[in-house]
């Protein structure tokens, strides 16, 4: 049975909005809870389910998480939740002529950065400069990958949804203030150029929202 209420775990005001939008359709309650959990090394799919197991122990009831990652063609779909485990196969001299050195300074910094989440190092790089990863590469297609798992409890196996979209990596257009919204480019747009409605049609995230609304409206 669908939840009445529904803990979403994150502490992205942004992010939150979003969910909520694509969600308005169904009668669930969405409150969101900022929640540091540990992350495990694997695949996406293996990492949602089980940040979603933890964050049902810690709540003591149902959740929704989320994990976002690219994946650029040129790298063989690397670096998908990881940028650091492809980035340092990188010599640091290879990196030097392609990118900035706050680039490649950044990667050396990596190691003592708490996990080697993208999100971290999207933060360290800058959306300004997130385009130069592919600045020796012709190939600048990617995919965004969005991947939410919905936990009912402690003792429940989590429900997996995933949505994707393919696009470009470009120098940033329109707001830099959602991840790398201004640097994926769809169809002419990037995500931070589209009206908010567009994007939640397209989006990786919107795709895989959709799967779960469609799963909500079976369990009631």
């Amino acid at each position: 049975m669908a939840p009445k209420d529904l803990n979403f775990i994150t502490g992205n005001k942004n992010k939150l909005a979003e969910v909520q939008a694509i969600l308005s359709p169904t009668a669930v309650n969405l409150q969101s809870q900022a929640i540091d959990l540990p992350e495990l090394q694997g695949t996406i799919e293996e990492i949602s389910t089980d940040k979603a197991k933890r964050a049902a122990e810690r709540v003591q009831g149902p959740v929704l998480v989320e994990d976002t990652c690219l994946c650029f063609n040129a790298f063989n779909e690397l670096p998908g939740p990881y940028v650091y485990v492809h980035l340092r196969a990188l010599t640091h001299s290879a990196l030097r002529k392609q990118t900035p050195l706050r680039i490649a300074h950044a990667i050396a910094e990596a190691d003592k950065l708490p996990g080697i989440l993208q999100k971290w190092f999207l933060q360290a790089l800058g959306v300004q400069q997130f385009h130069k990863l592919l600045a020796g590469f012709e190939d600048k297609s990617a995919q965004a990958v969005c991947t939410f798992a919905y936990c009912e409890g402690p003792g429940h196996e989590p429900i997996v949804f995933q949505g994707r979209t393919d696009g470009m990596i470009v120098p940033a257009r329109g707001p830099t203030d959602f991840g790398w919204d201004a640097c994926f480019e769809y169809e002419g747009q990037t995500y931070a150029e589209m009206p908010k409605e567009e994007k939640n049609k397209i989006s990786h995230r919107g795709r895989a929202l959709a799967k779960l609304v469609e799963w909500l409206k079976q369990e009631v």
